[in-house]
């Protein structure tokens, strides 16, 4: 799983998630991507099986760039404690996501190849995707 190696703290407010991606909402490095359509937090463990999922479909041809990070850590209390008695403990890591953000790309595998891996990666994650490639974003922008 996905998590920072260290922090400087422990804990951290839950936050707000209006607005759309300013960063990260571009083709970089592959030929495909999955841009988020809703907002949302994406768990360290989505992030591998959607990442699993991509790489075994395309039989670990081509190449996968994850650009998000789970670096916000959540806290839950245990079951069947009571009301107070302070905030719980970290139990898992997630990545903010905004709409409009690029989460995962690919590239050195044909298109149909692709867009079949993206599909599989996209019933991974919590939110709303959609598969975009760089000819079309370039053609748009």
């Amino acid at each position: 799983m996905l998590m920072p190696k260290r922090v400087k703290r422990r804990k951290q407010f839950r936050g707000r998630m209006s607005g759309i991606a300013t960063r990260g909402n571009t083709i970089t490095y592959g030929d495909y991507g999955i841009v988020a359509m809703e907002p949302g937090w994406i768990k360290s463990n989505q992030i591998e099986a959607a990442r699993v999922a991509m790489t075994r479909y395309v039989k670990r041809g081509g190449q996968v760039w994850i650009k998000i990070f789970p670096d916000k850590p959540v806290t839950e209390k245990p079951a069947e404690t009571r009301m107070g008695s302070g905030k719980g403990s970290p139990e898992y890591w997630v990545a903010v996501v905004k709409p409009g953000r690029i989460m995962f790309e690919l590239g050195g595998v044909e298109e149909t190849l692709a867009k079949e891996a993206l599909r599989l990666a996209i019933n991974k994650l919590p939110i709303k995707c959609k598969i975009v490639s760089k000819a079309a974003q370039e053609t748009e922008g």
